[in-house]
């Protein structure tokens, strides 16, 4: 529920920014070269050497208009829909099944927290009830040592404010795990929006939301804006002492590790050892603080800020976390900010499916665990492994053959790359839910019991050895990702499927689909973040000098590609912003690299079957475009321009193609075609 509380700081870099989810149809072992690629989705009014996206997508995206419950639309989305029918089978026969269960099952647990959430009666006549007594104990907050207390307290249950603490392996030893402190606090998406003048339309709406969220719980029009004043004054304070999203890619603006007495000079009014036994977390030998100026900015305002303005800017953020979850006015509200106003959404989704994703975020590695039993059969998980043995083994030729790395920097990369530990389709260890109690009538209360449960789960970690076998996924969530401090490469069961992964569908399909996805999270353990840490996951360089520039210059050409892109028409000022999306870009060109050299591996000395017409590496290049194919509506896209490291998918389908030859050779594409990069332009990194 409380933004400020963290999850595992697990360095993790993923395929897409969201983390939609789908079904798995029952997959066989075998592929053969039957068609699984629609030629009439293609546009031969486009030339492939001009847009190969507009080519391989245009005519999709014109026919499948974004729905009106979403901010977009494409492949991604699409499984995601799939998969919330899946699911809303799952829980519903939890739900009908739950009151004879056996007691305490996650089958009765799943089942209750989805019917409570259900009930819009109880909801809607609840109010905002449920929050009555935390709101009551902020009102009484009258100095900083009451603020400081309260502080304390919130973050024991799992609802703190103000900045974030979780668990995270260690930068200088990844085998313990830590705990971090990270700056937070913010209601909207960046620093930015609370300084530049372009964001103050959306300042306003913010304004007026927190008015309103104020007046539902009874506040007078005129006190309900004064308070929103004090509170986006309070916010701008901390947004200009934060980090931007640029200088928190570096590694080392994300740790800066030191011991409670030094962290209690950086913050003399806010004692980090009352802090750690208030959450009954083990000190240690210290923990990361990990943007020093943050947090003496924090300080400084527990010292300086009136206990009034304290006590509406926690009153506000506990009404505004919990507004999911109370009556409609206040469902309504936050859809109406955070869904239209900053993302353009026209409608908000049916209440199951806000419902089921709650239940996902309550108690999501228990619902994954039915949903394996009935769409993840074993043939699948066995048929991916080999396809991740050979991207990897494509990762490790391409080092072997880099030209412009040195032998020394050669073998450290290649340690590294012995290191990896593919995880596919789920864990090998279910996490318990013993000691979670949900009711079949309490929504609220029940999803407060789940975020209290999940994070005490995560909490017990510092402290404790580092869990590479660990999961930070659910199964039925459409993503992979990478995690520096365990150097693994992840990929959940519902990613395994169309249209990346087809049981039937032949290898250049297969390769450019789930392939390229396999060698894109491969690559992040060599993107301009995770190259700077070691195959034990720990930050430390393992490169020399001139082979670091060199790296950095390459990169440098992949940035300036990245910032030429527009993707919003009538604002073509708008540019995606390179460095932040670096390494995925980094890991979109890598991962494209090995898979395309698997393929060839494996196929590469066979005939060509020519499918429907369509080459082998035709059909490779046309499974990765029709993977980014999609569109989003513009505020949504804006939003994501400021806050996502990911570029927008319809660059993401042509960025990497076009720094490849063997792109240009497959579609007959020559010098001065847009889709082929000049020489000089072009990006060769791995």
């Amino acid at each position: 529920m409380a933004a400020s509380v963290l999850k595992p700081l697990v360095l993790a870099t993923t395929l897409v920014l969201a983390a939609p989810q789908a079904s798995l149809r029952a997959a066989e072992p075998a592929a053969s070269a039957s068609p699984v690629f629609d030629v009439g989705e293609l546009d031969p009014s486009i030339p492939a050497c001009r847009d190969f996206n507009a080519y391989a997508n245009g005519k999709w995206v014109a026919a499948n208009p974004i729905p009106a419950d979403r901010t977009r639309w494409g492949a991604f989305d699409e499984l995601r829909e799939q998969s919330l029918q899946a699911q809303r089978d799952i829980v519903e026969a939890a739900d009908a099944g739950a009151d004879k269960a056996t007691a305490g099952s996650i089958g009765q647990k799943i089942g209750w927290l989805y019917r409570s959430g259900m009930d819009a009666a109880a909801i809607d006549a609840a109010g905002f009830d449920p929050i009555k007594p935390d709101l009551d104990a902020i009102a009484k907050l009258d100095d900083t040592a009451a603020i400081v207390a309260w502080l304390d307290e919130a973050f024991a249950r799992g609802d703190g404010q103000g900045f974030g603490f979780g668990p995270g392996s260690d930068f200088k030893d990844a085998a313990r795990q830590i705990a971090f402190a990270r700056q937070g606090g913010l209601g909207l998406p960046t620093p930015d929006y609370y300084t530049q003048d372009e964001y103050k339309d959306i300042r306003s709406a913010y304004l007026a939301h927190i008015a309103k969220l104020f007046e539902l719980t009874g506040v007078p029009a005129a006190d309900a804006k004064a308070k929103a004043d004090g509170i986006l004054a309070f916010e701008t304070r901390l947004a200009k002492a934060s980090l931007s999203r640029v200088e928190l890619r570096d590694p080392a603006n994300q740790y800066h590790f030191m011991t409670i007495e030094e962290a209690n000079r950086i913050t003399p009014h806010f004692d980090w050892a009352a802090f750690f036994k208030a959450l009954d977390v083990p000190a240690g030998d210290g923990f990361s603080l990990s943007q020093p100026e943050f947090f003496r900015q924090f300080d400084a305002m527990l010292a300086d800020v009136p206990a009034a303005q304290w006590r509406d800017y926690l009153a506000f953020h506990t009404i505004d976390d919990a507004s999911e979850y109370l009556s409609t006015p206040f469902q309504d509200e936050n859809f109406a900010f955070y869904g239209h106003t900053l993302n353009g959404q026209p409608e908000q989704r049916a209440r199951w499916k806000r419902v089921l994703e709650a239940v996902n975020g309550g108690m999501g590695e228990a619902l994954g665990q039915l949903y394996v039993k009935q769409y993840f059969p074993p043939e699948a998980k066995a048929r991916a492994q080999a396809l991740v043995d050979n991207v990897r083994n494509a990762l490790k030729a391409r080092i072997e053959g880099l030209d412009w790395m040195s032998d020394e920097t050669k073998a450290k990369a290649l340690e590294k790359w012995s290191t990896f530990l593919p995880k596919i389709g789920y864990p090998d260890t279910w996490r318990g839910w013993d000691g979670l109690d949900i009711a079949p009538d309490d929504y609220f209360a029940n999803v407060r019991a789940a975020n209290a449960f999940n994070y005490r789960y995560r909490l017990d970690k510092i402290g404790q050895p580092t869990d590479r076998y660990e999961w930070h996924m659910t199964p039925q969530t459409v993503n992979a990702y990478y995690s520096s401090g365990t150097n693994t490469i992840n990929f959940p069961a519902a990613i395994l499927q169309p249209p990346f992964f087809y049981a039937h569908g032949d290898d250049a399909i297969n390769y450019g689909g789930i392939g390229a996805v396999i060698g894109h999270e491969a690559g992040h353990g060599f993107d301009d973040k995770g190259s700077q840490f070691d195959g034990a996951g720990n930050n430390v360089n393992w490169w020399t000098k001139a082979d670091r520039e060199r790296f950095e210059a390459r990169a440098d050409k992949l940035v300036a590609q990245f910032d030429a892109y527009a993707p919003l028409a009538d604002q073509p000022d708008k540019h995606v912003n390179g460095k932040l999306t670096l390494g995925e870009n980094i890991g979109d060109l890598g991962g494209l690299n090995f898979a395309y050299d698997a393929l060839q591996a494996a196929d590469g000395d066979k005939p060509d079957p020519m499918i429907d017409g369509l080459s082998r590496d035709q059909r490779f290049f046309l499974s990765w475009a029709r993977v980014w194919r999609g569109n989003i509506r513009d505020k949504a896209q804006l939003v994501l321009l400021n806050t996502d490291p990911h570029a927008p998918a319809k660059f993401r389908a042509i960025g990497a193609p076009s720094n490849m030859p063997a792109f240009a050779e497959a579609f007959g594409c020559k010098a001065g075609d847009p889709m082929v990069r000049p020489e000089d332009q072009r990006v060769r990194i791995w």
